[in-house]
């Protein structure tokens, strides 16, 4: 799979995530076997992030089970959210992800949906320091917020900022994704299937055959290359509980489109449907 440097460190991640919002929130992730098969494929595909929340319920548990049950757990890059008020409780919430996720160091934590994010940032610098956690970062998952995002890129340090963007939803284009760039922020992108309402536009639609060229043999993957292709995307993170829909994933990873001719082709084609 492709990677992408993360400006602050020059690590490299693979450009194609996991998501686990809905699709991990399960009381028990071992009575599910299709969830160690989505990891596993997804390990195979050379897939490392995986990002969750406090928000996704049962997720943060689901990660950690499934990690440390797979002999993989150290191969991965664990992304996850604090998501409350006060310092207090940010601290209480961000020990018990690290217990949920079974964590001595948690690789990227971020302010989910900016909520009371002067004060998580305190924290959240002070465990950097530390060496709790090893990047920082900020999400967002509505196109109404990407100027409050593209603010805080260009006032507060950060490593990372995650927020939605998709074929059908390119609002990013115009400056978020040129402004991180510019400040050399990491990017992960939410929301690249629009919750899967993206399929309803394609339905009964055949692939056409010119797209056999760039190596999208699915929709799935044509949502995902065109997302990837840009530039300035670090890691795309779609959600999906289906094993084969993991592979699927994973594939779209293999190869970026350069030519702005097809990727224009893309969204006309999308558009017009």
């Amino acid at each position: 799979m492709l990677t992408r440097q993360i400006p602050s460190s020059g690590e490299h991640l693979p450009v194609i995530g996991l998501g686990t919002w809905q699709v991990l929130d399960v009381a028990d992730p071992n009575a599910s076997p299709a969830l160690t098969e989505v990891l596993s494929a997804f390990h195979a595909g050379g897939g490392r992030l995986i990002d969750s929340s406090p928000m996704y319920g049962n997720s943060e548990r689901s990660v950690g089970v499934l990690t440390q049950q797979s002999g993989h757990a150290d191969d991965f890059f664990y992304a996850t959210k604090v998501w409350t008020t006060g310092k207090n409780e940010g601290i209480r919430q961000l020990e018990n992800s690290f217990r949920l996720m079974q964590r001595s160091t948690i690789d990227l934590v971020q302010i989910h949906n900016l909520v009371d994010w002067q004060t998580q940032l305190k924290t959240l610098q002070e465990w950097k320091e530390a060496g709790r956690i090893r990047y920082i970062g900020i999400t967002h998952y509505l196109s109404d917020m990407h100027d409050e995002l593209e603010k805080m890129i260009r006032t507060v340090p950060m490593d990372f900022v995650q927020f939605n963007y998709s074929i059908t939803d390119r609002n990013a284009e115009q400056r978020l994704l040129p402004v991180a760039a510019e400040h050399g922020v990491a990017t992960i992108i939410n929301r690249p299937l629009d919750v899967g309402k993206i399929f309803s536009k394609v339905h009964n639609t055949t692939l056409p055959g010119w797209c056999a060229e760039y190596g999208i043999t699915t929709w799935s993957q044509f949502m995902l290359k065109y997302i990837i292709s840009h530039p300035a995307v670090t890691s795309v993170i779609p959600a999906t509980a289906n094993p084969a829909h993991m592979k699927d994933n994973v594939a779209a990873g293999h190869s970026i489109i350069t030519d702005q001719k097809v990727l224009t082709r893309m969204v006309e084609l999308v558009t017009s449907l």
